[in-house]
């Protein structure tokens, strides 16, 4: 995006705020105007927004507004930073580019919720984590705006288990399954800049454990089980945005088949389909072989591509995060061993060739990894 453009998008931005006067303050930088000065801001990594809002009084509430990182999508300037939880109620987010971790503020919730199982999800400007208190499912969201967690927000049909991805301030949630372990065909859209939650059509098929990417402007739910016996699903479905409907897609999931599939786990315990999509291409992390698998979507067959980290050890496929992260893939995992162990965070860069991994940092844990999410904005 060209500089004119970002301050053609600022100056459209300051023409629907109400007139003030042009103070010192009100200008942001002194001397080049409100709009000017968003234009550079924008352009300054969200790393430096904590200290940008520390400025005065009006830089504070320019970046808790939300205005500079909806310009931000507008103008493609967009960062990545994955977001991982080792401890229970304890998050952490980490800046790949700086290779810098920063702490959350802790989670306060009930005894329910911290011993329940949970899915995150990473939307607009919060970090969603699902799980469930005494009696009901029950959502926290944080805010980056504000650097703060609070709950109360609800679903539609409230689930767990389920598949997501998100798309800039929107997010997607189809599948998982109900308080009674029943697998749901229910799909809901959210939107991170209304807080609203919008019902979808029904996929053709009911099914809980699966994954969810978005790729070629659409979204899709990968994998997981269904049925009564909960069987495997090997198939995908597409949901088209524009025209609001389902497309079942046969092996559509990178799972395993014949003599290879016989000698493994039950598809109850395993992780669900750990699956990135990079520059709308889709790959797939297979734990047990520690393979890269990546999707040929002209002839909807899995090839291998190269070999995970080597130290990407997990349970299952649990405790392994195999995400997207702008032009590149993060693996996050690492060994351990009576509760002392380490994680490591490595990065493949999948237009430069084949599976590369690059070591980003390591970091002691006595745990694996809980939850994961990428936040790109």
């Amino acid at each position: 995006m060209l500089a004119s453009d970002s301050m053609s998008l600022a100056h459209q931005s300051g023409n629907q705020r109400q007139a003030v006067d042009n103070s010192d303050s009100d200008s942001l930088i002194h001397g080049i105007g409100r709009d000017n000065s968003i234009s550079c801001l924008i352009r300054c990594s969200r790393a430096d927004y904590g200290s940008i809002a520390s400025v005065n009084r009006s830089f504070r509430s320019l970046v808790r507004s939300g205005e500079l990182y909806r310009l931000r999508r507008q103008t493609g300037t967009i960062e990545h930073w994955v977001y991982i939880s080792c401890n229970l109620l304890e998050w952490e987010a980490f800046d790949p580019n700086r290779r810098r971790w920063m702490r959350l503020p802790m989670m306060h919730s009930n005894e329910c919720f911290f011993f329940s199982d949970k899915e995150s999800l990473a939307v607009g400007t919060e970090l969603l984590v699902f799980g469930k208190e005494v009696m009901s499912n029950v959502i926290y969201r944080y805010s980056l705006l504000t650097n703060s967690w609070s709950s109360g927000m609800k679903m539609n049909s409230p689930r767990c288990l389920f598949g997501s991805a998100s798309l800039g301030e929107i997010a997607i949630i189809a599948g998982g399954c109900d308080s009674q372990g029943q697998a749901l065909r229910f799909a809901e859209l959210y939107n991170s800049e209304t807080g609203n939650w919008l019902k979808l059509a029904e996929m053709n098929k009911p099914r809980k454990m699966c994954s969810g990417v978005f790729m070629d402007g659409k979204f899709y739910v990968i994998g997981g089980v269904g049925g009564s016996d909960s069987k495997l699903l090997t198939c995908g479905e597409e949901y088209n945005l524009a025209t609001g409907s389902w497309t079942e897609i046969p092996n559509m999931s990178p799972v395993r088949s014949g003599a290879a599939r016989e000698n493994e786990v039950s598809a109850a315990t395993e992780a669900p389909p750990l699956v990135a999509v990079v520059d709308n291409e889709l790959y797939a992390a297979d734990y047990a072989s520690m393979e890269v698998r990546k999707y040929d979507k002209e002839r909807r067959v899995w090839l291998t591509v190269g070999r995970l980290p080597e130290r990407a050890a997990s349970m299952n496929g649990w405790g392994l995060a195999f995400r997207a992260c702008g032009h590149r893939v993060i693996c996050i995992g690492g060994p351990r061993a009576s509760g002392e162990g380490f994680i490591e965070v490595n990065s493949w860069v999948p237009s430069e060739g084949p599976p590369d991994w690059n070591l980003l940092d390591r970091k002691r844990s006595a745990s694996f990894v809980y939850n994961c999410a990428v936040m790109g904005c």
